[in-house]
């Protein structure tokens, strides 16, 4: 991933002309105490800087905040939310990073009309494929096969 510092939306325009995919996202992250939701922010979005095809336009970070009650038998957590504006190599390119980096919230700002040829449709099968057989292989179940 690189993150673009320099005339964003020169280079949105750019690269949207070129067929990439621009798109906000809101990934945001709860845990017990404010350190702990900083540290996991912060190492979740390090890893999301790890892949490639991905530019990320801005970065726009929240102040972590008390949720009171959040989940039974939890009395108080703090949260954070991280907006991102994202451009993407492709649709497959954008499913991945859903798949793998659970953002709360996406919203495809441009282009207006995506158009998916038989190859990126088959990466993008392939992609919800292989999270469902990972599920699978951490012991979240298997498949049902009907008879």
């Amino acid at each position: 991933m690189v993150i673009c510092l320099d005339k964003p939306e020169d280079v949105a325009k750019k690269k949207v002309k070129d067929g990439w995919i621009r798109s906000w996202m809101m990934i945001e992250a709860m845990a017990i105490n404010k350190d702990a939701v900083r540290t996991a922010l912060e190492k979740h979005i390090k890893n999301l800087t790890g892949e490639k095809n991905i530019i990320i336009l801005k970065k726009a970070e929240g102040e972590i905040k008390k949720v009171d009650a959040p989940f039974p038998n939890i009395k108080e957590a703090y949260s954070q939310v991280i907006e991102l504006d994202v451009l993407t190599l492709n649709y497959d390119t954008l499913i991945y990073i859903v798949l793998n980096y659970g953002p709360s919230a996406v919203e495809i700002l441009k282009p207006d009309k995506i158009v998916l040829n038989q190859g990126e449709a088959q990466g993008v099968l392939n992609s919800l494929a292989a999270l469902v057989h990972r599920f699978a292989a951490m012991g979240g179940g298997g498949l049902m096969v009907s008879t």
